[in-house]
């Protein structure tokens, strides 16, 4: 799609609308998952019921070959200022490399602007909901510069750590005020559930927006914690999964390929990465098929949180022109946390009565990941003792799993070759998108989302703000290859030392500390055969890329400052 064909379709919808409605500038949701795979969706080979999300893709486009930055931090500073992650600041995670590693300062830095800062100017309103991550400080007597709203957002509910309970949330944050969730007028479920309380306030905004703000356009970012560690799940959820995964990994992974490739997304003829981990050896299957359970509940509920979204939309007549991506933050993760127990959190069964003193409803939960106990005083219990999805559990759902989710293709969460940084986007534009059901293979990557955005809102990206340079956008949009055009642009990664460059079909990868792979992708996405040695020219004439990437987007050697 041109520029001057984007420009009339939207033209054609102003016509139609309210006056006063801003609607050649479609409204724009961005929703994205945690610590999922490429085949968890039922649209993308999966067994997990995600009917909502399906319709999306049914009624959009699907893109094959989209990519993440391999983990949580980096992936959320990406998406969110169209920059490679190490050039907004987070190359790593949240800690400080100091001043001598700008790349690593682990704080979105003054050098980048997010989506909700160029957009306002263009006049969006501006909404967050979920999960932050883009700044270390996410305590309420910290400094707040780098949280939403002091980042552009008109209103944000949701955590600014990573990671934490789904049933009493760290870090839960109201606008600019750190709540507990027990002890918040504004919200009062029966049961709280931190996807339930995410997918309920971006209902809200949306409903407030139609009310208030009509005449406006807005930008919705919607973060969910589903389904990252732990494994935390409504009771009702995890029925609808019990029994379903007690064949093991193997029969699992069949039934995805095979899904995949008669829907096209994968090539029948081109071979699974190895399975991780042998179901005739696990001693505790029903422990192991509990987390999987789980795993599943946990993507079910957000789903249908994502159908209340919908259901919103449609109610508020909002629908047509809004565009919606949804997109996973990394592969799915194969992290051990939680597997084994420790001095502080017990592998044991459940008490039968609290042994703590309870929490007052106007208590914060405890800072960091993981809590020491529950609201009315169990113990936060871990290992293979430990039967997940209660608020007294924390349990990661384990490697097989993991390379369950990563359905066909190799290696997790932290690595770059393409099990760790291949995620689902399905676009879905009732009013800016012709095609329905159809599949997308250009390559896309999250710098995209932030261009693509600026691209439909006619949003102008600053060269310079208050006299200082910004960073110029690395991302293009999207709007050409949502008409079925391809996208052609050399593609980079680092993270932890693994690194990777894909230009057209060939992606040349390491670990870290390894030496350089090269596939090509078209024959061979799994990554199985290594042709670095047949093509040693195209080896050198992709790493002087990447060593040029690297030097560009402050990449430096991994561990940086040479400790590990």
């Amino acid at each position: 799609m041109t520029r001057r064909t984007l420009l009339l379709a939207l033209a054609a919808v102003a016509c139609a609308a309210p006056p006063g409605r801003a609607a050649d500038k479609p409204n724009l949701i961005v929703i994205m998952s945690d610590d999922m795979g490429f085949s968890d969706l039922g649209c993308y080979g999966g067994e997990i019921a995600t009917p909502n999300l399906d319709a999306l893709a049914a009624g959009g486009v699907r893109f094959t070959q989209f990519y993440n930055t391999a983990r949580c931090c980096p992936t959320r500073a990406s998406l969110l200022t169209g920059l490679y992650p190490h050039q907004a600041g987070i190359g790593h995670m949240m800690e400080d490399k100091g001043t001598n590693h700008p790349g690593y300062r682990g704080n979105l830095n003054d050098s980048c602007r997010t989506v909700a800062e160029v957009l306002k100017p263009a006049g969006y309103r501006t909404y967050a909901v979920g999960k932050w991550h883009v700044t270390p400080h996410a305590g309420g007597d910290g400094p707040k510069h780098n949280w939403p709203l002091a980042r552009g957002f008109d209103r944000y509910y949701g955590t600014i750590h990573g990671a934490g309970s789904f049933y009493d949330p760290s870090s839960l944050v109201r606008d600019d005020t750190m709540i507990s969730p027990f002890a918040d007028p504004e919200y009062k479920p029966a049961t709280y559930y931190y996807t339930d309380a995410i997918s309920d306030h971006a209902v809200r905004f949306v409903g407030d927006h139609a009310k208030d703000s009509a005449g406006k356009p807005y930008f919705l970012y919607v973060a969910y914690t589903a389904a990252h560690w732990p494994m935390h799940a409504l009771p009702e959820d995890v029925a609808k999964y019990k029994g379903k995964y007690d064949a093991g990994y193997g029969p699992a992974r069949a039934a995805r390929f095979e899904k995949a490739a008669k829907l096209g997304l994968i090539d029948p003829k081109q071979p699974m990465a190895p399975q991780a981990g042998d179901w005739d050896a696990v001693s505790d299957k029903t422990w192991e098929a509990a987390g999987m359970e789980v795993y599943a509940a946990m993507v079910d509920r957000m789903d249908q949180g994502i159908g209340k979204l919908v259901a919103e939309l449609k109610r508020t007549g909002q629908l047509d022109n809004t565009l919606i991506l949804f997109l996973q933050d990394n592969g799915g993760c194969a992290e051990p946390m939680g597997r084994t127990g420790n001095k502080d959190h017990p592998n044991v069964g459940r008490p039968e009565k609290p042994t703590l003193p309870a929490m007052k409803p106007e208590e914060f939960a405890a800072g960091g990941s993981v809590p020491r106990q529950t609201r009315d005083g169990f113990p936060v219990r871990m290992g293979p003792k430990v039967v997940p999805g209660g608020p007294d559990t924390y349990v990661a759902y384990g490697r097989g799993w993991a390379n369950v989710s990563n359905t066909p293709f190799r290696e997790y969460k932290h690595w770059v070759h393409e099990g760790g940084i291949s995620t689902p986007l399905i676009a879905h534009w009732p009013k800016g998108i012709a095609t329905k059901g159809e599949l997308r293979h250009t390559p896309g990557h999250l710098i995209d989302v932030a261009a693509t955005c600026y691209d439909l809102a006619g949003a102008e990206y600053p060269k310079t703000v208050g006299g200082r340079a910004v960073t110029p956008l690395e991302g293009t949009s999207l709007a050409p290859a949502f008409a079925g055009r391809p996208l052609a642009r050399d593609l980079f990664w680092e993270h932890e030392g693994n690194r990777a460059v894909r230009s057209g079909d060939w992606k040349l990868v390491a670990k870290h500390g390894g030496a350089w792979e090269l596939y090509d992708i078209a024959k061979d996405r799994p990554e199985f055969t290594d042709l670095a040695a047949k093509h040693p020219d195209t080896v050198k004439e992709l790493a002087a890329k990447y060593d040029a990437w690297a030097k560009r987007a402050l990449v430096e050697p991994w561990p940086v400052g040479g400790k590990k």
